[in-house]
Formats: C-alpha cells, structure tokens, sequence
C-alpha cells in the first residue's frame, strides 16, 4: 500500500467537500493499493495537523468533524480539545505550515491549495522549491506577477491544477497533450462561467438582463454580489491561465476585460440593493440591442475568453449560433481550442463547470494523478 501524506488549505465548500469524497473513496483507493493520509488542514486562521507528520494521520471520524465544524461556521480552534491533533492560530499558522513543507522534503507531501486566497503564493513556493507536489483550485497563485508565476511552476511534474478551469473538466489534460504532441494551438474561445453562461442564455430566449441576473442570485448561481460574477475577473483569470501554458507571458493588467456593469455601479459607488433593484434594470436596453444586432448576423451572444496570437481579453462575442458555443444552455461551460490537428473542426470540451462536488472530485484526481511521484 502506497501512502501519499496530502495537506489541505482551505475549508471551504470545496475542501470540505474534498475531504468528504476522501473518506467516501477509501476502498476504492484501497483496491488501486493508495491510500490518502491527511496530515493538516488550515483556514485563514487556524490550522490542526498530526503530532508526527511523517507517521501519523487524521482518521476519518475527525476529517468529517472537521466538516462539521467549518460547516457551522465556527473555529478549527474549537477542535482543540479533541486530543488528536495540535492547533496554532495566527502568525504561527504560516511558519507551521513551512515547517511541514520542510518535513515533506524527504517523504515528499501534496499541498492541497482549495482556498480562495492569493496569499498562499507564498507558502506554495516554498514547498515547491523542498520538493512537495501542489495541487491547485484555487486559481490566484497561477494569476500572480510572472516572476512569482514561473517559480510555482517551475517543476511542473509537481505541479496539478485541473479544477483551476472548468471544475473537473479536462481541459489543462487536454490542452496540455496537444501542446506536448508539438501541435501548435492558435486559438481557444470559451464559455468559463456557468453563472455568466445561464445569464446570457436566459436572456437570449427574451428575458430582461436584470430579471435574469435576480433569479441567478435567488437559485444561488452567483457570488452573494453579483458584481463579483458580471465583472468578469473571474473569467479573466482562467484566460490567464490558459494563456500562459501556451507561453504568453501575460499579467492580469495586459488584458481586455470587459464588465457587465459601469464603473458607477461598482461595489464601492453603489450599495448592493440599490444595484439590484435601480442599477440593473438600466443595463436591460443595452443588452436587448446588442442581442437584436447578433440575431441579424444569424449569432448569439455569449460571455467567453478569447486567446489567439493577437489577444488575450474577456467580455461579450457574438458567436454562430450553430457552433458549440452558440448551442450552450444553463450554466455549463464549454471550450472551442484550435490547432493545427484540430484547424476545421475544433476540440470541444463541455459539461458541468462548477459546482463543489465536481471540483473536489477534479482536486481529488489531480492528487491520484501525481502518485508516481511518491515513493
């Protein structure tokens, strides 16, 4: 049996549903001859790891009270008692969470980044340059500066982030056999935001933008402020991504990024309800005419990243209404990418692009999928 000591940041719904899928895949595991033994979990705040780092684990009745805990919104603190681990609390939480990098040096550890923090760039880069593996949902440590960028992923065999785009879709795999095979990719368009995605769908079958935009919000499709969604950084930040495997040394401030909503109505001009019940429906009229201009052209409207030689920039494109992206509904995402093999008829990537489970589940693979780096 291979033991692989795997570190979580981040209790989330995505790390806490990661540890659940964990604890529900131990005979799965157990038949391919793995076994997954979680060593420390931290938050922003707090952090509880194992006595010996080396040796010991977390059994699955504590992984799951972990759950519990952050579920209810309270303190890894409050697991201080439980006489199964050690707590540290805040300046020690990073100096720890190093100490376990250094540890790992010999044995080698998976750091498990599902924050949503750019603070953990970091720690990341620390351990990385020990020799840990880093599994990545979080998107932020791949969309820092480019100095702090190529040090991440410097060693990119220990390198996983899969959930970064699209959840548990295949598309970095994908993209990263294509470039590998030495077939040049000169273009991607995608849809990479199930909330934008609905919204621009819902409003092509003749809904009021701001109608659509409330019922997102009510069905729980967007950010608490929908703001964080239609400004699209987001999305701009998955482009990145993309952009930089295919080489481009690009920053955040190089791209076009196009928001749903004037600088007016920003969060810190325009008080959330105020937005949504005055804001919005003043943006309907310029939707509505845009979306009348696509249907002369025989297109649709929809809310994509787009990277080829020229360009790396986000925001709405009219697209065939007979292509992949043209024919998408809800809130899945889908990608177009081009290349010299796939020049007529592009490589198409769609399904189901968030959600906590199906990006645990991606997280979950990633960390089965750099095993062979264990001894």
């Amino acid at each position: 049996m291979k033991n692989l000591p795997v570190f979580l940041m981040g209790c989330g719904g995505v790390g806490r549903q990661l540890l659940q899928h964990i604890v529900s895949c131990r005979s799965l595991h157990a038949k391919q001859g793995l076994h997954l033994r979680v060593v420390g979990v931290c938050d922003s705040k707090s952090l509880v790891v194992v006595a010996d780092v080396l040796t010991s684990e977390f059994d699955d009745s504590f992984l799951l009270e972990v759950c519990r805990v952050k579920s209810n919104g309270s303190s890894l603190q409050t697991l201080a008692n439980s006489g199964v681990c050690q707590v540290f609390s805040g300046p020690e939480v990073i100096r720890k969470v190093i100490d376990i990098g250094l540890l790992g040096k010999s044995t080698g550890l998976a750091f498990v980044d599902c924050s949503a923090s750019a603070e953990t760039i970091g720690v990341l880069n620390q351990v990385v340059d020990f020799g840990c593996c880093v599994v990545l949902a979080n998107k932020k440590p791949l969309t820092v500066p480019m100095e702090d960028y190529e040090k991440l992923v410097s060693q990119p065999h220990r390198l996983r982030h899969e959930s970064t785009i699209g959840a548990g879709l295949p598309v970095i795999a994908s993209l990263n056999r294509i470039i590998s095979s030495g077939d040049p990719v000169y273009r991607i368009i995608g849809s990479l935001s199930g909330t934008l995605g609905y919204v621009m769908s819902e409003v092509e079958d003749g809904k009021l933008f701001s109608q659509v935009v409330n019922a997102a919000k009510s069905l729980g499709y967007t950010e608490p402020d929908p703001r964080d969604d239609l400004g699209g950084m987001d999305v701009a930040r998955k482009a990145l991504i993309l952009a930089r495997l295919l080489g481009r040394r690009l920053n955040l401030d190089n791209m076009k990024i196009e928001s749903l909503y004037p600088e007016e109505m920003g969060p810190d001009v325009m008080p959330l309800e105020d937005f949504l019940v005055n804001g919005l429906p003043l943006l309907d009229q310029k939707i509505e005419d845009r979306i009348k201009q696509a249907s002369a052209n025989g297109n649709v409207l929809r809310y994509v990243c787009l990277i080829d030689d020229a360009r790396c920039e986000v925001g709405i494109q009219q697209v065939p209404n007979d292509s992949a992206l043209g024919r998408l509904r809800g809130s899945d995402n889908v990608v177009e990418i081009y290349s010299r093999c796939y020049e007529k008829q592009p490589l198409v990537i769609q399904g189901a692009g968030a959600g906590n489970d199906t990006t645990a589940a991606g997280v979950l693979a990633d960390i089965l999928d750099i095993q062979d780096l264990f001894p």
